[in-house]
């Protein structure tokens, strides 16, 4: 059954996850990386539970048809699916907007779907140096640096993003993240908020207080055409 799109959940609604749309998200099974501030760990291994039939997600979206205007697809890590494209193709033959999340370390698997998406979100999850330490996962940096420059020579539109763990990331650390991001259209910071967690040691974990915040956006924005905090 690995050929066919390994989905953990759906939420039918959505006003946040599409700028200015409304989506549908699907959350597909599976992911390469191990953050422990991650907030969706029942999908993080992609043998467990039941996964939900792609099928049966593009019959409940023909339904939805002038209701809907965007499918967000989110995870795990989508780009794991074997079959992403044709999923991505078929959302888009019934003529809704695709947005992909991705944590950039396929950068063949993105380029390949880049073509037939209309949004992209890309997790940066630390400079170059500290992403092993953070995604507690053998990577390979410049893989993510080929996906950041696809996703922003593509054309499409995109978002780059941080969830921030104060004991992780400090200043210098945001300096080189502007720099590795330089120029991009939209960079936003993410209060780590400690719900449901893949590592419950980050329970006793923190973020930065919004002045703390705009004082980390001061230090850095003029990298960037917009640059946010989302709660």
């Amino acid at each position: 059954t690995n050929k066919t799109m390994q989905i953990g959940g759906i939420q039918k609604t959505s006003l946040l996850d599409y700028p200015e749309k409304i989506s549908a998200i699907v959350f597909t099974k599976g992911c390469n990386f191990h953050c422990g501030y991650c907030h969706n760990p029942e999908l993080f291994l992609s043998n467990t539970g039941q996964a939900l039939n792609a099928s049966d997600f593009l019959e409940f979206l023909k339904t939805r048809q002038g209701k809907l205007d965007a499918v967000v697809i989110t995870g795990g890590e989508p780009c794991l699916q074997k079959d992403l494209k044709e999923f991505i193709l078929a959302v888009k033959n019934l003529e809704f907007l695709v947005k992909l999340d991705t944590n950039g370390s396929f950068p063949e698997v993105l380029e390949e779907v880049l073509l037939h998406i209309d949004y992209v979100a890309m997790d940066i999850k630390a400079p170059f140096e500290k992403y092993q330490s953070i995604t507690c996962s053998k990577i390979d940096t410049a893989k993510i640096q080929k996906s950041i420059e696809l996703i922003m020579k593509s054309g499409v539109d995109y978002e780059f993003r941080t969830t921030v763990v104060k004991s992780q990331l400090g200043i210098e650390d945001f300096i080189k993240i502007s720099e590795m991001i330089k120029g991009a259209k939209k960079y936003y910071l993410q209060k780590f908020l400690p719900t449901k967690l893949l590592n419950p040691e980050f329970e006793k974990e923190t973020t930065y207080s919004d002045i703390e915040f705009s004082e980390i956006i001061r230090n850095i924005q003029h990298n960037f055409e917009e640059i946010k905090l989302r709660g």
